[in-house]
């Protein structure tokens, strides 16, 4: 039986903050440079584009509304020329990205990864399932549908944000659609330094090794770094200097049996990291536990999955009606796997 083997590589880099152009082509850079080096599979960070917005955590909130239309008006959103750009730089390259963004629809934003084939075509597109904390003054929910695993050529692949990795029952059920690789995408780690063990790299960086166990698959997690020009925009005096320092990037990829597969960059430092995949190594990491299989006890505890759509506006008519134009119904949602 052969087993996908392949080069991935995770981003470890500053977003261009508020500006979506100028991300796109920084994305595209990293994207050649990936393909370049060999990769098939790129990962980026949460909210890569326009940014992760920071100006929610540093004050109150009618402060960080004077960021707010430039980060909605910078958001991507399906289907746009910028949208198109990135999807050309995936066929062009012949390497799935999996994007890290903000998700533009309408008047509302989400917290989102979009999954794109080597051929440029949608694989999924996803949305964090609860933006966390003071996220919920910016972001929308996503839906049942978003906790899915999806073929590809290099394995089943799936992905989640950021404190999602903190969901039992959400990992739970991306493990039991037998994830083969998943991306974790992860903001930057330089938030309330020394004040919120919790936000920073020694347990995040674990939660993703820990699901990399759990789950018996790789794991590539790209993460952000914050850079000098952010912080002189987002922090406006001493205490917001205090709450948001420059780097923080701790990109990683790991193994089925939570190895790390690379050097890491210094978390101030820009680039990539890459790591070979052997698929092949998930049914070893597998025959010790496979928590969703063999090492399961489904008499004992068991999920229940609504993987039902969240849509908005269902057209509805009573017999012999006709609807006269389209009701709004939300975003195209790519039917999820079973």
């Amino acid at each position: 039986m052969a087993h996908p083997r392949f080069r991935a590589a995770a981003v470890q880099a500053a977003p261009a903050f508020l500006d979506l152009d100028a991300g796109i082509d920084s994305a595209i850079a990293l994207i050649e440079e990936a393909a370049a080096n060999g990769a098939q599979l790129i990962g980026f960070p949460e909210t890569f584009l326009p940014g992760y917005p920071w100006f929610i955590w540093l004050d109150a909130p009618a402060w960080g509304l004077q960021f707010f239309p430039r980060y909605h008006d910078n958001s991507l959103a399906y289907g746009s020329p910028q949208a198109e750009r990135l999807a050309a730089a995936a066929r062009e390259n012949e390497i799935t990205v999996v994007m890290g963004l903000s998700e533009r629809q309408a008047g509302s934003l989400y917290i989102a990864q979009w999954i794109i084939g080597p051929d440029g075509e949608t694989i999924a597109q996803r949305r964090k399932l609860k933006p966390t904390h003071v996220e919920r003054t910016v972001f929308g929910e996503g839906d049942g549908s978003d906790l899915s695993v999806y073929d590809t050529p290099l394995g089943r692949l799936g992905g989640l944000c950021c404190w999602e990795h903190l969901q039992p029952l959400s990992k739970y059920a991306m493990y039991a659609q037998n994830e083969q690789v998943h991306v974790a995408a992860w903001p930057s780690f330089s938030l309330y330094v020394g004040a919120a063990h919790a936000l920073g790299p020694e347990v995040n960086t674990s939660a993703s090794r820990i699901y990399a166990v759990e789950g018996g698959c790789f794991v590539i997690a790209p993460c952000a770094t914050v850079s000098e020009e952010m912080v002189e925009l987002l922090c406006t005096d001493d205490t917001k200097r205090a709450l948001l320092q420059p780097g923080g990037g701790h990109a990683r990829i790991f193994g089925p049996d939570g190895s790390l597969l690379h050097e890491p960059l210094p978390p101030d430092a820009e680039g990539l990291v890459y790591a070979d995949l052997d698929l092949g190594m998930i049914s070893l990491a597998k025959a010790a536990a496979d928590p969703a299989g063999h090492y399961a006890r489904p008499d004992v505890t068991r999920l229940l999955l609504n993987k039902t759509p969240g849509d908005r506006v269902v057209p509805f008519s009573a017999p012999g009606v006709e609807i006269e134009g389209e009701l709004p119904t939300g975003p195209t949602r790519i039917p999820a796997e079973a």
